[in-house]
């Protein structure tokens, strides 16, 4: 029982069938073994005539056969003759392949009459006591036979291994017999995932849509009596990393219905029809175990728009899997037996008639957890890990701002690691932090040597983006400033705890601009030059310049024109707009750069003391914090607080509140068991 127990998440694997090559190899070994005892060839010596007659006539011979059809004659000695030291060394007697009956010796005669005459002749001069005659036979040599016949066998028993081995097992799989089977795995009553929806945190609407189809499905006069049906499916859509498979997993521990499970990927195949043949046979095994759920990962694979990159004339495989999976799933012969689950990160590129209503009746979105959801995540994943008690979800949730789920489940994983490695015996907050810095910006390169100048260069550059920040009011606030050097080629970085928001303005977009572009413009005010280390802040504030113009419609001279298109296809080689407007939209994103640029300057030429501040401060401590930023430079200029504040007062007030709970605990537990009197002499 307990073994079942242990595999009953598992999909039990089939029988090993005994590997019929091994026995094939093992029994070719012994039948030639076998043949080289029958043949007894291996220990017989050739010799000459005249070396024959020598030992006849020594009266060694205790056999003569001529062997007609091959001319040979075979020579057996007597049984004492083998004792003699001349006669045991020439034979090899102490081998294993040595037949004492013979024969021992050969000679190649020109014909088998010749030799009869001179052996006659050979008698006549031996006593007749001593003569032993000679007798003649055929022999059948294996060795001409199986050279002969032996390379036709070969073959054919090649061939049948072949055919034996691309015929497979009865089961689904990838055989050349098999190829149009579906390779979906199958999840049941016996075999369960363990994952449940216990498991899932942060997703909580997707979580209550999804649920809704489980409880269908478990109890379906819920829902029909009031004329209501099932949805045919549900398409999980969102970032990497945020849970869909996930949440597909739970589904298939919470369902009480078989669940199939496979990737789009499985249908493909290099042979021309087959991931058409591997839908039909997916739904027809999935309608046979009705109602059930299939659960397509990553259906992107095959769920491509038609007719996009596609040559001229060409056959695409991929469009004929995508016709067999929308005629499956609600063609002229369907039912309502069978629920498709699918997830994508690209649901851009998916083709409308999939994403109707009718195959996927609900698209549910799954973003990036906001600061709340990042706290569930952290408490599901710090249960199995031994914590300080000093860990604080809510304080790990401020400090990952836009972490996914995956995220956020490596950085528990590193933390435990990275404790282990300190030889801890619990995980404290260093190592979290130690984590988080390690998935953000990449292993701490502590053998990189950096100079003293570079070194100046990035804390300068590092406090750039923190007073622009600082000093800007819809710019996100810093939360932490490093400048030891992580990853491949990052010298430093700057984290940022961003507002919880869908919709932003101009103002914020520029103010973005400004704090990104912070970093150069300190290195300009303060060496007069300017180095490569802007590389990734120049790549941000460019894409975000092209998007304001000529997406969100944010530019007086285009003015609200946006030249993005949704449905549009990745090989379109042509733009949606002249050369003229290019040429302006060029310019005025020159412009708007620019004039961000000086903006920045004039705000840390302003700031120069608060920058030099913080500067002198990261090249002492590498690291500083939000807290140490207003003990520097002091709060910020703006009344509202931000996310990080906000959201620490409340961190704060819970742990007041818990600690004037104990200390309430502690008082009435002392007024109702007073202590001992106290002592009259110790009160002198």
């Amino acid at each position: 029982m307990s073994e079942n127990k242990n595999n009953k998440g598992f999909v039990p694997k089939p029988p090993q069938k005994p590997n019929l090559q091994l026995w094939l190899i093992i029994t070719a070994v012994v039948v030639l073994i076998g043949i080289t005892f029958i043949n007894q060839r291996s220990t017989v010596v050739n010799i000459t005539k005249s070396k024959f007659e020598e030992m006849y006539l020594a009266n060694d011979v205790a056999k003569v056969t001529i062997i007609r059809n091959e001319n040979r004659v075979d020579i057996s000695l007597k049984e004492s003759s083998l004792q003699n030291q001349k006669y045991s060394t020439e034979l090899d007697t102490s081998s294993p392949f040595f037949n004492p009956l013979g024969p021992h010796y050969s000679i190649e005669v020109p014909t088998a009459e010749k030799f009869a005459t001179d052996f006659e002749e050979l008698e006549s001069r031996m006593p007749e006591d001593q003569r032993i005659g000679y007798s003649v036979k055929n022999e059948q040599n294996w060795t001409n036979w199986f050279s002969s016949f032996g390379f036709l066998i070969l073959l054919f028993v090649f061939f049948w291994l072949m055919m034996r081995r691309m015929a497979g097992p009865s089961g689904p799989g990838g055989q050349i017999f098999n190829v149009g089977k579906s390779k979906a795995q199958l999840f049941d009553a016996e075999n369960k995932v363990k994952i449940t929806f216990d498991n899932v945190a942060g997703l909580d609407e997707a979580k209550e849509e999804i649920q809704e189809i489980v409880e269908f499905l478990k109890n379906p006069s819920k829902y029909t009596k009031l004329g209501g049906k099932i949805p045919k499916g549900a398409l999980l859509v969102g970032p990497p990393g945020t849970g869909k498979t996930l949440l597909a997993k739970a589904v298939a521990g919470e369902a009480g219905v078989p669940f199939f499970t496979l990737s789009g990927s499985d249908f493909v195949e290099m042979f021309v029809g087959v991931g058409a043949a591997r839908v039909r046979d997916l739904f027809k095994q999935a309608k046979e175990k009705a109602p059930c759920i299939i659960f397509i990962d990553e259906i992107d694979a095959i769920g491509r728009s038609r007719g996009k990159g596609q040559m001229p004339g060409s056959n695409d495989e991929r469009e004929n899997t995508l016709n067999s999976l929308l005629v499956e799933m609600d063609g002229f012969g369907t039912d309502t037996g069978v629920i498709v689950l699918a997830a994508t990160n690209r649901p851009d590129v998916l083709d409308s008639a999939l994403l109707r209503p009718g195959r996927f009746d609900r698209q549910i979105s799954i973003d990036k957890p906001d600061i709340v959801g990042r706290e569930a995540i952290f408490k599901v994943h710090l249960k199995p890990i031994k914590i300080d008690s000093s860990i604080d979800a809510k304080k790990l949730a401020a400090q990952t701002p836009g972490f996914a789920g995956a995220e956020i489940a490596n950085v528990c994983n590193e933390a435990a690691l990275i404790a282990a490695r300190r030889n801890k015996s619990e995980v404290d907050m260093q190592d979290f932090q130690d984590a988080v810095d390690r998935v953000i910006g990449g292993l701490e390169k502590k053998n990189k040597i950096i100079s003293p100048e570079e070194k100046k260069i990035v804390a300068y550059h590092e406090a750039g983006h923190a007073v622009a920040g600082w000093f800007l009011e819809h710019a996100d606030p810093l939360v932490k400033v490093s400048i030891v050097p992580r990853g491949v080629a990052a010298l430093g970085y700057a984290q940022y705890l961003p507002k919880e928001q869908f919709l932003y303005q101009t103002e914020q977009l520029l103010d973005e601009m400004c704090m990104t572009l912070g970093g150069r413009a300190a290195e300009e005010i303060v060496f007069g030059k300017i180095s490569t280390g802007a590389l990734s802040d120049l790549e941000r504030v460019t894409k975000m310049a092209y998007s304001m113009v000529s997406v969100y419609g944010m530019n007086d001279i285009i003015g609200n024109v946006s030249f993005y298109d949704s449905k549009s296809s990745d090989y379109r080689m042509t733009k949606p707009y002249s050369e003229t407007t290019a040429e302006t939209i060029d310019s005025e994103v020159r412009k708007l750069i620019s004039a961000a640029y000086d903006r920045t300057k004039e705000l840390l030429a302003s700031r120069r003391t608060e920058l030099e501040t913080l500067a002198k401060e990261l090249l002492e401590k590498e690291i500083l914090f939000q807290t140490d930023l207003e003990k520097l430079i002091g709060k910020r200029p703006f009344g509202k607080e931000t996310t990080y504040e906000a959201f620490t007062k409340k961190i704060d007030a819970k742990e007041a509140a818990a600690a004037a709970a104990a200390q309430d605990k502690a008082a009435s537990e002392v007024t109702e068991n007073p202590s001992e009197p106290v002592n009259e002499e110790e009160t002198k």
